[in-house]
């Protein structure tokens, strides 16, 4: 990236070599390479950027689900935070805190529908359950609308 950009700074300071008759050819053959590597080089920086931030997003999931192994209740606090034990009253009425619950289409601590799970999201682990019902409660109103079981019962 440094040379093709050298090249580009180069060529912007002698602009008189990309019109005069003897260097003209070479030199806009030089600046389109130069360009495009430099191009293709950006391309590449992005998408490693990319995939070390997919890399350390995981991680830090992989890290965060460990430390709330075993407790989905922890789970549930975590991401539902002032909502909290609202959101403990539902799982627990929807699903008994189990994220292998199954009622027909209906799966996970809060019994998301297909649907529903298509939309927010779903996973194995009591993390990713309790991050999709809380982008489905945010979106319903925070109001608890979608699901049967309400805080109150």
């Amino acid at each position: 990236m440094q040379k093709s950009t050298s090249v580009i700074r180069f060529f912007e300071k002698h602009r008189w070599l990309l019109q005069d008759r003897r260097f003209k050819k070479e030199a806009t053959l030089r600046l389109r390479i130069a360009k495009r590597t430099l191009a293709a080089s950006r391309a590449k920086a992005a998408h490693s950027r990319a995939r070390i931030a997919r890399q350390r997003a995981e991680l830090h999931h992989r890290r965060l689900v460990a430390e709330l192994r075993g407790s989905p209740a922890k789970a549930i606090c975590h991401v539902f935070g002032s909502y909290c034990n609202e959101a403990l009253r539902v799982a627990r009425c929807e699903s008994g805190y189990s994220v292998n619950a199954q009622n027909g289409q209906y799966l996970g601590l809060f019994q998301m529908g297909t649907t529903e799970r298509r939309i927010f999201g779903h996973g194995a682990d009591a993390l990713r359950q309790s991050q999709a019902a809380y982008r489905y409660f945010v979106r319903s109103g925070r109001d608890w609308s979608p699901w049967s079981c309400k805080p109150w019962y």
